[in-house]
C-alpha cells in the first residue's frame, strides 16, 4: 500500500456535485493499493498514521500524533498513486491492484482506522472526485506498507 499524507486544516471530498465526506483539522490520506496488499498492510499503515507525529507542540516541533491533536481523517482511493512514468507519456497502471481487491484492502484500512477511535469521512470507490484541502504547513510525506521493517 502506498500512501501520501497530508496535513490539513480542513477539506472535503464531493463527488457529481454532492459532499460525500469532509472534516477540519486532520489528514488527508491518498490511499493506492498495489497487487499483493493484505489486510495486515492495511493495518499497519492504520497504526502507524495515527501515530505519526507531524503536527506541531507547543514550541513548533512535530511531536503530536493526530491521536494527540484529535483529528480527524479524510481517506480517498487513489489507484493512479501506482502509476509508472518511467517509459512514454502514458502512465502504466498495472501495479495498481484490480478494483475489486483494492476495494476490500481499502476498507480494511479505514475500519482499522476507525478501530483506533479515529472519525473516518470518504470519498466514493471508483467515482471520480474532487477534493479540495487547505494543506497545513503544508506537511506532505508518502508512507508505504513494503518498507516496514
Amino acid at each position: 500500500m502506498r500512501l501520501v499524507v497530508q496535513r490539513s486544516k480542513k477539506a472535503q471530498v464531493t463527488v457529481e456535485g454532492t459532499v460525500t465526506g469532509s472534516i477540519q483539522h486532520g489528514l488527508v490520506l491518498l490511499v493506492g493499493v498495489t497487487h499483493g496488499d493484505s489486510k495486515e498492510d492495511a493495518a499497519y499503515l492504520a497504526d502507524k498514521i495515527v501515530n505519526l507525529r507531524i503536527f506541531e507542540d507547543s514550541e513548533g516541533k512535530m511531536n503530536l500524533s493526530l491521536h494527540d491533536t484529535g483529528g480527524s481523517i479524510l481517506s480517498i482511493s487513489q489507484f493512479t498513486l501506482y502509476g509508472d512514468c518511467r517509459k512514454g507519456r502514458r502512465p502504466n497502471f498495472m501495479d495498481a491492484a484490480r478494483p475489486e481487491e483494492a476495494n476490500v484492502i481499502y476498507e480494511a484500512f479505514n475500519e482499522e482506522l476507525q478501530n483506533r477511535g479515529v472519525q473516518v469521512e470518504t470519498g466514493i470507490f471508483g467515482a471520480m472526485m474532487q477534493v479540495d484541502l487547505v494543506n497545513d504547513g503544508p506537511v506532505t510525506l508518502i508512507v508505504e506498507s513494503k518498507e516496514k521493517k
